[in-house]
């Protein structure tokens, strides 16, 4: 009986382990790709702050089943983003160059993939900026952003690609409004 028991044991513990190791998967961990070298030293990088809703602060990366469940939120549980989104987009914009040394507020409201089909998603990116002025701080504009993209695939790559891409179209839209704000 022992011996049929020992087995039993071996026999379990090698499919279970067998079994994990091939199937076992590992986060992978994710940002919005290398930004494009810029030349401006440190002391002229703009004052940017990105703020945002307490649950845009965590980096797991977020969907939404707009077909079948769209006030339910899901997470991708084995892809995440390396820091917060507001973090990260923060970062972007300060390595891009693109806000012309204005002092920036951010704030992040809408940052998640959305579903309106199991073959067909898009990434939502929408936020406020206010721009203020260098020497007396005083707000020179607020513009509201809504920028959205169809992604490459439907699932957690096509996601991280889709915001790679949107966050910089992103960078592009301020430093268009901001090139358009009279000075002061």
């Amino acid at each position: 009986m022992k011996l049929i028991l020992f087995g039993l044991l071996v026999v379990l513990t090698v499919v279970f382990n067998t079994g994990c190791s091939v199937s076992k998967k590992h986060p992978v961990v994710h940002d919005f790709g290398l930004p494009a070298p810029v030349s401006n030293s440190k002391n002229n990088e703009p004052a940017i702050t990105v703020d945002a809703p307490t649950w845009l602060w965590d980096n797991r990366l977020r969907y939404r089943l707009l077909y079948a469940a769209p006030t339910q939120v899901g997470f991708y549980a084995l892809d995440l983003w390396i820091a917060s989104p507001p973090e990260l987009f923060e970062q972007l914009l300060i390595a891009s160059g693109k806000t012309q040394n204005h002092p920036l507020i951010i704030r992040l409201t809408d940052f998640e993939q959305q579903f309106d089909a199991p073959d067909k998603s898009k990434v939502v990116l929408r936020f406020v900026v206010e721009a203020y002025t260098n020497d007396d701080k005083k707000k020179i504009g607020t513009q509201a952003f809504y920028l959205e993209q169809p992604t490459p695939t439907p699932d957690a790559a096509g996601a991280v690609n889709g915001f790679s891409a949107l966050t910089q179209q992103a960078a592009n839209k301020i430093q268009v409004w901001l090139a358009e704000l009279p000075e002061k």
